[in-house]
This record gives structure tokens, sequence and C-alpha cells, in this order.
């Protein structure tokens, strides 16, 4: 099986070396490389060949903030998943809308982090309880104060309403498929749809644009 090439970024070494010498046991991972910064992970002669990255959001000269931002300039494939010591719910829906694919608590058990890495490379997306939960309380503040021009449900159809939420509880293309008794490629063909309805251009943003905008219940 092939495995999932990871860089991990993290300024506190004792931490980035404890993490990656946990995935390294892990044969469904391979670990390329580390790095201590944004800069130091964007210059990398092995970035190109990364699909997942561990990414810390504070770090010096260039924090996961802006590594996030400026990845996303260039590359749309590799996969985001952001670190942080901290469980403030401001940075989840942001960091998801510039292009992040998940966010985990430095906490979080070593199952997780794995659960994490294998979700956001099939499905495009991972959601903790944490996140959910946080996810949860934006969605309900934003209905009650909502006070939109456009309601963007009236330009999805009832189909594609269904796969948007679908995506939303962090299912991957196969996983919809089984659930709506239709082809993989008829659901990534849903998505797709979606995206250019909403004018997003990836999955990550796909779910921060239908929750800040209450598309999903």
């Amino acid at each position: 099986m092939k495995k999932i090439k990871i860089a991990l970024v993290d300024d506190h070494k004792l931490f980035r070396k404890g993490l990656m010498s946990i995935l390294q046991q892990n044969e469904d991972f391979e670990v390329l490389f580390d790095a201590v910064n944004g800069r130091e992970f964007l210059d990398h002669p092995l970035l190109s060949e990364v699909e997942v990255v561990l990414l810390d959001i504070q770090m010096p000269e260039l924090d996961g903030i802006a590594t996030t931002k400026l990845l996303r300039e260039n590359n749309e494939d590799i996969k985001i998943i952001i670190l942080s010591m901290h469980d403030e719910d401001q940075f989840i829906l942001h960091l998801m809308e510039i292009g992040a694919n998940g966010y985990l608590l430095k906490d979080t058990d070593t199952d997780e982090v794995s659960l994490a890495i294998k979700k956001v490379q099939d499905s495009g997306v991972y959601f903790s309880d944490f996140v959910s939960r946080v996810m949860l309380r934006k969605m309900n503040k934003s209905t009650q104060t909502s006070n939109k021009i456009f309601n963007y449900k009236t330009d999805l159809s009832t189909r594609e309403l269904e796969v948007l939420k679908h995506i939303c509880e962090g299912l991957t293309t196969t996983e919809i498929g089984d659930k709506m008794c239709i082809s993989p490629r008829t659901v990534e063909g849903h998505r797709l749809r979606i995206m250019e309805k909403l004018g997003v251009n990836n999955t990550a943003k796909l779910v921060a644009f239908a929750i800040k905008n209450d598309l999903v219940d």
C-alpha cells in the first residue's frame, strides 16, 4: 500500500522529534522531513513530494497562518493540519477559509493524529470532536445574527445540499456514495459543481463557507 508522505513543522525540537518518531513507526506513513519554521518548510527541496503537513501555528520567522497562505498561493494539493496549544474558536474557521484541512490540539493522543492524517488524505478535511463543537457554536451564533442579502441555498439543488452536508460531516467520497446510493464519480461531480457555484477551490474552504453561511443544518 502506498504510504502517505508527511512533513512536520514545529519550532519546539522535543515535540517535533517525538512526534516524528511516533509517525515513523506507522507503516502507513513516510516522514520526508521536518522543519523548524514555515520558511524552512516552504524552501525545502522535497516540498513538492509532501502530501500532508503537520504545521505548528506559532513559530518564529514564518508562523502557521502565514505559511498556509503562502503555500495555498501555489499549491492546493498538500493537505494542511494545523497544530496548536490553543483552543480559541476564532482561529479554526479562519484557518479553514485560508486553506487548512484540519486542526489538532497539541495534547491530542497519537491515535487521533494518525486518524487525522488519513482522513485529510481521503476526504480533504478532518474534524475532531473539539473542532466540531467549535463549528457548531459558530453556526448557531451565525444563525442568530444572520442578515444575508443572498441565500446560497437557493442556488444548490436538493441533491447538492445533501452531498454538501455529508462533506461537512467529514465523510469520504466513497462513504458519501454508499450513503446516497450513487457512484463515487457522481459524488465528485456534485462536489465540483458545488465548489464552482460557491466560488471556492478546495474542500476545506467549502466546509468553512458552508458553516459560515448556514448551508448545513
